[in-house]
């Protein structure tokens, strides 16, 4: 990187973009070949014993195209299996210096490189954008100090207080395991003799009945981080906070009628719309704003404030704007990077830290669980849209899919 270009702290938001160019191929005016990196003149025809078969094995380019296409597949989300991202970056407005020692939140000049996945819960991957539900808002901040993912939804509370029901609601929100109906939505009794057996419930409900869960747009939409974490100082201060993302273009929904003719119209209506303001220069913008709270006032409130259940009043506790997020770069392409980004509330940075919030624990055990199985392994920090731009140092190795040639 040309030294003009390094910000105080040696990190600029073009850093994960060349990192993510070493990997990038352009195909176009390519000799054809194998994975092997043998040339081809034929993909269409089979090797044959005579004019009419049957295929020779020995064809080894039918036998490679064929197992790579048997295997391109890899297991959905069982939850925010239908999403969408995007690359930008974040500038905070001052330093935060006196919450926070990480160096993301120092300096106003630095621009961290982020890649966020917005995302229906509910629903497959082959669902429509518009149903009602909760969207996530998982941003990944790729800082010097590694990466820290903020895993949000779109609203400011969650249906459980104990991470150990999530399995419970998530099967009971699922269609029906006899006929796989209703898809993309929750209005089903399974789902209802849960709501009615679960008394904290309630007060999700509200929201999820609410416009809130009909956004008009990924641009006009709140995330809120809902578990409560901890900020930490230089000094060894903390305090609680709760993360807010505010578009600077308002919250604005659909109707439930417009909602339902759009997904039959336009069932990615919320992608295209994100793509396109992307590709046109009108590039979405959040301000990330904190609630905090002195550690000393945790039982000041007639609630417990580690309550997934429960807000944070901001007419009691107001929101600090101390941030800005801008996307403004679509993705090159989706499976490699939108489908293979891995979130997990565990990755954070020093100065950020958790609570006992009981459902943020059950969340940093499950996260990292599932991509173990969807991404085929261990060495999924690996790849490409997961790999930190600070240096990776460790004596872990080997397993599926290790990229590392790590010298002796």
């Amino acid at each position: 990187m040309d030294t003009s270009q390094k910000t105080q702290s040696g990190i600029n938001k073009d850093t994960k973009q060349e990192q993510l160019n070493l990997f990038r191929m352009n195909h176009d005016m390519e000799s054809l070949s194998t994975n092997q990196g043998l040339r081809i003149n034929d993909t269409d025809d089979s090797l044959k014993a005579g004019s009419r078969g049957p295929t020779l094995m020995e064809d080894f380019h039918f036998r490679e195209k064929l197992t790579h296409f048997d295997h391109e597949r890899i297991p959905e989300r069982v939850v925010h299996a239908r999403g969408f991202g995007a690359h930008g970056y974040f500038q905070v407005y001052e330093s935060l210096a006196d919450l926070s020692k990480a160096k993301f939140l120092q300096d106003p000049s630095v621009k961290t490189p982020v890649f966020v996945r917005f995302s229906t819960v509910v629903g497959s991957r082959g669902s429509a954008d518009t149903v009602r539900d909760v969207r996530g808002f998982a941003s990944k901040f790729y800082t010097e100090e590694g990466n820290y993912d903020l895993v949000a939804n779109n609203i400011p509370v969650f249906f459980i207080q104990d991470g150990i029901k999530f399995p419970d609601i998530v099967h009971s929100i699922k269609p029906e395991p006899h006929n796989e109906i209703p898809q993309a939505s929750s209005a089903h009794d399974t789902f209802w003799d849960f709501v009615v057996s679960t008394p904290e419930l309630a007060h999700m409900i509200m929201w999820l009945m609410s416009d809130r869960a009909i956004p008009r747009s990924f641009r006009m939409m709140e995330g809120f981080g809902v578990n409560t974490f901890r900020m930490v100082n230089e000094q060894g201060q903390a305090h609680f906070v709760k993360f807010h993302w505010k578009p600077l273009l308002g919250v604005h929904s659909l109707v439930w009628d417009e909602a339902q003719k759009i997904s039959g119209k336009d069932p990615d209506f919320h992608r295209g719309d994100l793509w396109n303001a992307i590709e046109d220069g009108e590039y979405p913008e959040y301000e990330l704003g904190i609630q905090v709270l002195p550690e000393d006032q945790e039982f000041a409130f007639e609630f417990d404030i580690l309550d997934a259940t429960k807000f944070w009043p901001e007419e009691l506790i107001p929101v600090r704007r101390v941030g800005k997020m801008t996307l403004n770069r679509n993705v090159d392409n989706f499976f490699a990077e939108t489908e293979q980004v891995a979130f997990h509330p565990g990755n954070v940075v020093p100065g950020i830290d958790f609570t006992n919030d009981p459902l943020l624990q059950g969340r940093l055990f499950s996260y990292i669980d599932t991509q173990l199985i969807r991404l085929g392994g261990p060495n999924f920090h690996e790849i490409p849209v997961n790999r930190p731009v600070a240096q990776v140092h460790n004596n872990q190795r080997d397993g599926y899919h290790r990229m590392t040639i790590d010298q002796v």
